[in-house]
């Protein structure tokens, strides 16, 4: 964390009179650290020249947002940008921390060079990657070796173990028993893979990187310093508060809104808590159970649409599809999601028998909104110009800009003056006039032209009027933290690349796919038989169903395991290319299976030992780690479940609005629902389950037939949606007969 986000975190702590315990709140720093990886803080003219390097690095991009950059270019201008500002601001070790040393600028400067070499090369360079030059395989090899670092310093070692791995296999692939047995590559034929085509480190992940998720965390870098991360949450405290619910309501729907200028599951999660836990206690929430709900909340901000977290962009590159069909997948699963929050919170309220809190309301909801409600317009930017036809890039580059000039419309969120906007937008503006003029129509590449002009005019105005400030400060500290807060993603795609590679030249994703759905196999015979024993008929049918199901649960296994080593992005990177075909083979839609990674991916957010978002929790409320992060596996379970109603019958794709916009028109809307209905009804009854409490408390008999119903409409079938509507209305005529013990207190 930043001393500029540390500064916005007291003053938010501070406008809703939360004392912040600086020994919590260094604990809980320290694991967004362990998540965005521990960055050097450098005095004098190296951190000028940091700084200076990482707004170059933003408005690169910004510019290749709307002008023609060849894609090549692109990527390894990207990953040159990532790795010299890696090796800078990430330290070798801690014990290094703050310092630059010899070995940082050796790094630096390799990295220069194989990127320059590469760019310099042209297409002769592309061309030449079957046959690597002695050169090249020197270059090829120094780039593979600076990713797999820079991967180790922004995430930890476990990345670029798991990639090294890779590269073993690749090469030993004649060694080794089947069904792992490949043909072997040598260095030759790796480093013209990795290096020379868009196929390795340049490939997909590299590509969503410099084209998508640099612009988001700009775009939410300009809404957090234009203060729209203090309005999401003073807006959740006002349109919450006066009930016993409150604190936990606040907590949902401020994790929803700050989904867009966050990005991140464990700065949410601290953000949150610092203000929020003093709150949640006074309400009635133990110290494990309040970091719980802020886990689960922080975890909502990655699954939140429209900007979701780093992976939702690599499925739509990896599936060839737009952006805006990823959102509207998103929808359903997000909104059940906080209903099944919103139903934790409300059974939360009755369990402990919670009472109001009452704070300060500095404004009144309508106060608030009429100020500073400007800030919602960028977010529904985003879904209005890619309703229009725009690409995501442009989408979010033209919501950056609406954030950038909105954020005038209030003094204390300008990013820059008032009078320098108009003049800024004026100068722009007119340049633009001019450009259509004489070309006869307006077209983006005008911006070329138009925003340098801007910018000329401010500098020309502090000459002739001196007390016109040249520095928005605000401006230019959002362009440097949009380039800086994603770097650790960057190297993890970097050196994600290289695993995509080796998966392509060796076949892996589907070798392992045979064996997953080898494993499903045996254990259908297996049930098959039991099935038969019982005298049920073995149909083709059920016995694809069957293989599909275990299919399923062993998929959500493997990412769940890859998911406890690697941070998010990684893990859906990883689980897309080797198990995502097991699921595809047995039928699945494409879309549908990688939505299923997706989830599970993101559920490492709150699994040990890399469950930094409860851990962080715990600093903040002082609980202890390992049951707070069992309180929000409660809190988050029963929506995790909703993944397999898409991937075990072809009605649950309706939860996905059946993966785009052409494919929604054609469905029926009394299916998708139907189905939506039920996962409502199955997620109130899981959720009930695991908090042991309906209208009432529960018996361990009711607890169970809950937990079982709740599964059962889990299963998108009709035969199984009246089984567990039949358990739910057995366990509400249970609580009717009961007479309802007292709530307990803490």
């Amino acid at each position: 964390m930043s001393d500029k986000e540390d500064r916005l975190l007291h003053e938010i702590a501070a406008e809703h009179h939360v004392a912040v315990d600086e020994a919590a709140l260094k604990k809980a720093e320290e694991f967004i650290e362990a998540e965005e990886g521990a960055t050097n803080r450098l005095p004098g003219l190296l951190g000028r020249l940091v700084s200076a390097v990482a707004i170059v690095m933003s408005l690169v991009h910004l510019y290749a947002a709307y002008a023609i950059v060849p894609t090549q270019q692109l990527r390894m201008i990207h990953v040159g940008f990532v790795l010299f500002l890696v090796f800078l601001l990430f330290p070798f070790s801690k014990r290094y921390r703050h310092h630059v040393k010899w070995w940082d600028w050796i790094a630096v400067a390799l990295s220069l060079v194989v990127i320059g070499y590469g760019l310099a090369g042209g297409d002769d360079f592309t061309d030449r990657s079957t046959i690597p030059s002695a050169l090249d395989m020197v270059f090829g090899v120094i780039l593979t070796l600076l990713v797999l670092e820079a991967a180790r310093r922004g995430t930890g070692w476990i990345m670029p173990f798991v990639c090294v791995l890779f590269i073993a296999y690749a090469m030993l692939g004649p060694y080794l028993g089947p069904p792992w047995t490949h043909r072997g590559y040598d260095i030759s034929r790796l480093v013209g893979q990795m290096y020379m085509t868009l196929e390795g480190i340049f490939g997909v992940p590299v590509d969503v990187s410099s084209s998508l998720i640099i612009l988001f965390t700009i775009y939410g870098a300009f809404l957090q310093f234009s203060g729209a991360g203090k309005f999401f949450i003073d807006f959740s405290f006002s349109a919450m508060g006066g009930k016993p619910t409150g604190a936990g309501r606040t907590i949902v729907l401020s994790s929803f809104l700050l989904g867009g200028p966050s990005g991140s599951g464990v700065a949410t999660t601290v953000t949150l808590g610092t203000v929020a836990y003093p709150m949640l206690a006074k309400a009635g929430y133990g110290k494990d159970a309040a970091g719980g709900l802020l886990a689960a909340g922080g975890l909502g901000a990655i699954i939140s649409p429209p900007v979701l977290g780093a992976a939702a962009f690599l499925i739509a590159e990896f599936l060839k599809i737009s952006y805006l069909d990823v959102i509207l997948m998103a929808t359903i699963p997000t909104c059940l999601y906080y209903f099944a929050l919103f139903l934790m919170v409300e059974l939360d309220a009755r369990k402990f028998g919670m009472q109001q809190v009452p704070f300060d309301r500095t404004e009144s909801l309508w106060s608030l909104t009429r100020q500073f409600g400007f800030h919602f317009l960028s977010l529904v930017a985003i879904i209005f110009f890619m309703v229009l036809g725009f690409s995501p890039v442009s989408a979010v580059f033209w919501a950056t800009l609406v954030a950038f000039v909105v954020s005038a419309l209030h003094p204390d969120c300008a990013l820059m003056s008032r009078r320098q906007m108009i003049l800024f937008c004026a100068v722009a503006a007119g340049v633009c006039v001019v450009y259509a003029a004489v070309k006869g129509r307006f077209h983006t590449d005008a911006l070329s032209w138009a925003l340098p002009a801007g910018a000329l005019a401010l500098i020309a105005a502090a000459f002739v009027r001196p007390d016109w400030r040249l520095w928005p400060a605000k401006l230019v500290t959002a362009l440097e933290a949009g380039s800086v807060s994603m770097l650790n993603v960057a190297a993890t795609c970097a050196a994600a690349g290289i695993i995509v590679g080796v998966v392509t030249l060796t076949g892996l994703g589907l070798k392992f796919s045979s064996i997953v759905i080898g494993y499903a196999d045996s254990l259908t015979q297996g049930t098959m038989s039991a099935l038969t024993a019982v005298g049920l008929e073995a149909t083709k049918a059920l016995l694809h169903d069957v293989k599909l199901l275990y299919t399923a649960i062993f998929t959500s296994l493997i990412v769940w395991i890859v998911g406890l080593a690697v941070p998010v992005t990684a893990s859906y990177i990883i689980c897309a290319v080797i198990a995502a075909p097991a699921l595809i083979v047995l039928g699945v839609p494409d879309f549908a299976a990688h939505m299923f990674i997706f989830y599970y991916a993101v559920l490492s957010e709150v699994s040990p030992p890399t469950a930094l978002s409860p851990f962080a929790a715990a600093a903040i409320t002082g609980g202890d780690p390992y049951k707070t992060t069992l309180q929000s596996w409660k809190y988050t379970m029963p929506a995790f479940l909703v993944p397999f109603i898409f991937v075990l019958d072809p009605a649950g794709l309706g939860l996905l609005l059946m993966g785009s916009f052409k494919a929604l028109a054609k469905a029926s809307v009394v299916d998708i629902a139907t189905v939506t209905v039920t996962a409502m009804i199955g997620i109130g009854a899981l959720a009930a389950g695991m908090q042991g409490w309906l209208f009432k408390r529960t018996t361990r008999t009711e607890r169970w037939l809950l937990i079982l119903a709740g599964l059962a409409l889990v299963y998108p079938r009709a035969a199984f949606d009246y089984i567990g509507i039949v358990l739910i209305a057995i366990v509400l005529v249970s609580q009717k007969l009961r007479r309802a013990p007292a709530p307990r207190t803490g």
